[in-house]
């Protein structure tokens, strides 16, 4: 199966070259591949880096996706040059008349702001309540998740003493969720915060189900609105090199930064780091697309179907 984007992002070329098909179908030319339709609000500084991690877990459903880039109208990006977003990106206004099946909001580099004083708060919540009418499921990453906890449910979030930053055990609190369809009973979880959402203020809410926790890192996976809605605190998209990535980063900089836990073999970061948490993230986004439906037919079957499979 492929996935189908509408402009050239520098994503094909690498996921090209890692055997996954990639179809450049230009907005406009009409939908020649009946697919999953998935719009991902990229919030992140280095949208490209972001772009590939979640295509090629995406990749892993068995099902062509049409996947649509969304940004913030106004906000200008730090590492990504304008005239990239204007030629791959889209805003809400662009689609606002559109439905999709599937959306996905990253996390972003403000989780020490308050919610209110980030730039595109009030665009952000008027996304997250279109949603609600235009979108079968959302998916709430990182800060993201946090946001759309807050916005939802008035849930706040904390500042960590120090930040939480590793590959840590998540075990199953719900296993019997087709979300978690053919999960091992623990899985490994990349985390990189400062901030934490508390189990307890989930658990007020009454309308909130934990489904992947863990006792150092809390709530990984929670899903509200009869599963139509989820939040994810940790990051099954990140390379095998991320964390790396990020510690060579804050070293840099003079930042007070530890090693990250479960990720150096005998935490000696001059060895290759371990990667043991994105076979569990393809499962998560197979599981989720494949258990989408329209119009009560499940995605699976209409893209089956109409692409003569």
């Amino acid at each position: 199966m492929t996935l189908i984007v509408p402009t050239r992002i520098d994503a094909v070329d690498q996921l090209t070259e890692e055997g996954i098909a990639v179809t450049v179908e230009p907005r406009g030319a009409g939908a020649a591949i009946p697919a999953v339709e998935l719009a991902i609000l990229n919030l992140m500084p280095d949208k490209p880096v972001t772009e590939t991690q979640l295509l090629r877990l995406l990749s892993g459903a068995g099902l062509p996706v049409r996947v649509t880039l969304l940004r913030p109208r106004d906000h200008v990006s730090r590492s990504t040059p304008e005239t990239y977003l204007k030629e791959h990106y889209q805003t809400h206004e662009d689609v606002a008349d559109r439905r999709f099946d599937a959306l996905i909001v990253t996390g972003a580099a403000v989780e020490l702001l308050p919610f209110e004083q980030v730039t595109y708060w009030d665009e952000l919540r008027g996304i997250m309540d279109w949603a609600q009418e235009h979108v079968t499921s959302t998916q709430y990453v990182c800060w993201g998740a946090q946001a759309a906890l807050y916005h939802r449910y008035g849930i706040p979030k904390h500042e960590l003493p120090a930040k939480l930053f590793g590959n840590f055990p998540n075990r199953l609190t719900d296993p019997s969720s087709p979300l978690l369809a053919d999960f091992e009973p623990v899985v490994a979880v990349p985390q990189s915060r400062h901030t934490e959402n508390l189990r307890a203020d989930f658990e007020k809410t009454g309308e909130l189900r934990i489904l992947v926790e863990s006792p150092e890192s809390g709530v990984h996976i929670a899903a509200g609105r009869d599963g139509r809605e989820l939040y994810v605190s940790g990051h099954p998209e990140y390379d095998p090199d991320t964390l790396l990535r990020q510690f060579r980063r804050d070293q840099a900089k003079g930042a007070d930064i530890a090693l990250p836990v479960n990720y150096f073999p005998d935490d000696d970061p001059s060895a290759d780091p371990v990667e043991n948490w994105q076979d569990h993230g393809r499962l998560f986004y197979r599981n989720w697309l494949r258990g989408l439906t329209r119009g009560g037919i499940p995605l699976a079957d209409i893209t089956a179907e109409k692409s003569g499979v």
